[in-house]
């Protein structure tokens, strides 16, 4: 499966208002890998950009000056894009300033060949998501990268493709982390006739023991620790229902 994590910055809040893109980021991933392959692209939005958006992405006029327009980078764009699942927090947003540039691209050449983006990409909206998996709680990609022990050291502004590259992390950890793991030490799972479907050996145990260790105390209270860092971050934690389980047992 292909998925294109992506990202914008805009002049303002409201593309019915005239505001237009301005910086655009996105991060490949295929079966929720990374594979290196990215898109960055400033853009000259023919406006000004508001004082209020600036504040937030700190992306002033001056630097979006001599940078293409969108008409001019529209085509490797949605090549990029195109066919593929977009990942995007608050997609709503993202995806209306697309579809608005693709608009106002189809009215300057009188033909419409690019967009609308839900008519050749499915969209998941990983806000939406949170506030499912979170109900009542703060699901900001900064509240998530708390909740979900992600690095978001560099992000003191918002920025199109460092904002993608951590919402690429932020996915992948509210929807498993990663999905496969090859003990063959190759990507097509090994020797799959000896290893059965699955690809994995299957390993003789007659006549092994297995060791077993025990944590010490601090071991032990720095795992307590942990647990208690994630109710809090997360309101619940399953290693409780785990040992209720067990207790009931």
């Amino acid at each position: 499966m292909r998925q294109i994590v992506m990202d914008t910055e805009t002049t303002g809040i409201d593309p019915r208002e005239g505001h237009r893109i301005i910086e655009i980021g996105g991060i490949e991933l295929i079966n929720r890998r990374f594979t290196g392959r990215t898109y960055h692209q400033y853009v000259n939005p023919e406006r000004d950009i508001e004082a209020e958006a600036i504040g937030i992405h700190g992306i002033t006029n001056e630097r979006v000056a001599n940078e293409p327009v969108f008409a001019q980078i529209a085509d490797e764009l949605w090549e990029f894009m195109r066919g593929a699942q977009l990942v995007i927090h608050n997609a709503p947003f993202d995806v209306g300033f697309f579809d608005h540039e693709f608009r106002l691209l189809k009215a300057a050449r009188g033909e419409p060949v690019l967009g609308p983006v839900a008519e050749h990409c499915s969209v998941l909206d990983t806000l939406k998501m949170a506030r499912e998996m979170h109900p009542g709680q703060r699901n900001s990609l900064d509240a998530l990268c708390k909740r979900y022990d992600i690095d978001n050291g560099q992000r003191v502004l918002h920025g199109a493709l460092l904002d993608s590259e951590i919402l690429a992390d932020v996915y992948l950890a509210m929807t498993g982390g990663q999905t496969a793991l090859s003990l063959a030490g190759n990507d097509e799972g090994g020797d799959r006739e000896a290893g059965g479907a699955s690809g994995l050996r299957r390993i003789d145990r007659d006549g092994l023991t297995l060791a077993v260790t025990r944590p010490s105390e601090a071991e032990w209270q720095a795992h307590h620790q942990r647990l208690e860092q994630i109710r809090q971050a997360a309101g619940e934690c399953r290693w409780d229902a785990l040992t209720a389980a067990e207790t009931q047992h």
